[in-house]
């Protein structure tokens, strides 16, 4: 089992390549939720996540054999970036096998950081039965993205940190994909103070750690679907589900809806971006899933920044449409003139900026006369769509919302 002194014989690796990154009270956050919030912010991390550290200490430990045959490992893109950078730091070959749908910015990002990537599978748990092929076939050293206690004694590494910087905190809340981040934050932390509590947070598409509780057995999940790559993994290790059993309070899990939300909110009111996985804590926490004390003091962890620039597009529009700034509706009008313009003139006294509008003859849902009409339409809160909706339907409009 995982211990303290590990983890403390770990820092002193780490640091060499890893920063100690700030832990930050956010004014925001502590206002819309009553507890005292303060935001460990692994996206300023080297390679932009928590993994550097993992895969240093792993690294790190390796003989010189294993140093010369190389490395191998499988990821969706923050342990492989970590990995690579680790590696080359010391002049050992490494070879990353990643799935083929991962994030075009983490695939550039470790080949950068001299690794070489073979894209395989549609998840984590497939590019890793071809990264243990490869393990086989090169005689290479397997470096695991979380079941392996030399990578959660670098993970918990940010307990440390969390405890010193943060003596009197009452919470600590970590995402869980395979559970290495959650394992070695939760040693660090109860040997620290066992009354603080660390709460995990899954997304709700890839909950195999929650699953696994409830059953009182790891148990693997046919398939995961998130937003959250960075933790969309179909099952924990059994090391790591072995301690979190142990170490862990309690684990939640939250949408992607509230994923959205929780990054849109931090990115627009902190000002700080985070991936799918890095916004997990934050949406516990904005949701309600865990119960807290008015004024408790809350550390969630923002375990990473590397979001695919094409996924945050996607993930601020959800947000939006979540906190009715985004609309898309769709109606029918009489095909004539003034028409349109009517309608307009409705949108327009409710004070919504339209930002799109396709006018539709030829569907054949709709009577020969008619038009169909779908807005964009930016709004500015739930209320305002209400009004907005409403006041349409009022002035005799069959309103149907898209989105």
């Amino acid at each position: 089992m995982l211990d303290l002194e590990d983890v403390l014989a770990a820092r002193e690796r780490v640091a060499e390549t890893a920063r100690h990154t700030p832990l930050d009270y956010s004014h925001t956050f502590s206002a819309m939720t009553g507890a005292d919030v303060h935001l460990k912010l692994e996206t300023f991390q080297r390679t932009g996540s928590f993994k550097i550290r993992g895969a240093t200490n792993r690294i790190a430990t390796l003989s010189e054999e294993e140093q010369e045959a190389g490395v191998v490992t499988a990821s969706a893109g923050n342990h492989a970036q970590g990995v690579a950078l680790a590696a080359t730091r010391i002049g050992v070959d490494s070879v990353i096998v990643m799935p083929e749908h991962a994030p075009v910015s983490k695939v550039e990002a470790t080949r950068n950081y001299g690794g070489e990537v073979v894209l395989h599978g549609d998840d984590y748990d497939a590019a890793a039965e071809k990264a243990h092929e490869i393990e086989r076939e090169q005689g290479r050293t397997y470096v695991h993205a979380f079941d392996d206690y030399r990578v959660m004694a670098g993970q918990g590494t940010i307990g440390l940190e969390i405890m010193e910087d943060m003596p009197g905190v009452d919470t600590v809340v970590v995402p869980i994909g395979g559970g290495g981040l959650i394992s070695g934050i939760a040693t660090a932390v109860k040997a620290k103070e066992p009354d603080v509590r660390v709460i995990g947070v899954q997304a709700a598409g890839a909950s195999s750690v929650a699953e696994s509780l409830r059953k009182g057995e790891r148990v693997e999940l046919d398939g995961v679907d998130t937003i959250a790559d960075g933790i969309a993994t179909r099952t924990t290790g059994e090391k790591t589900f072995e301690i979190i059993q142990k170490r862990v309070d309690e684990v939640v899990t939250v949408s992607d809806d509230e994923i959205a939300v929780a990054l849109t909110t931090l990115l627009e009111r902190g000002k700080t971006l985070v991936e799918g996985a890095g916004a997990v804590p934050l949406a516990a926490l904005l949701e309600g899933t865990f119960d807290y004390a008015e004024g408790e003091t809350i550390v969630p962890c923002c375990c990473g920044g590397n979001i695919d620039l094409n996924v945050l597009t996607t993930v601020i529009m959800r947000g939006l449409v979540e906190t009715g700034r985004y609309l898309r509706l769709r109606t029918v009008l009489k095909d004539r003139p003034g028409e349109l313009e009517r309608l307009v003139e409705i949108i327009s006294e409710h004070r919504a900026n339209i930002y799109a509008i396709e006018h539709d003859r030829a569907s054949r849902d709709i009577a020969m006369n008619d038009a169909e009409v779908e807005l964009d339409l930016e709004t500015r809160g739930p209320d305002h769509v209400d009004a907005l909706l409403a006041g349409l339907r009022e002035h005799g409009y069959e309103v149907e919302v898209l989105v």
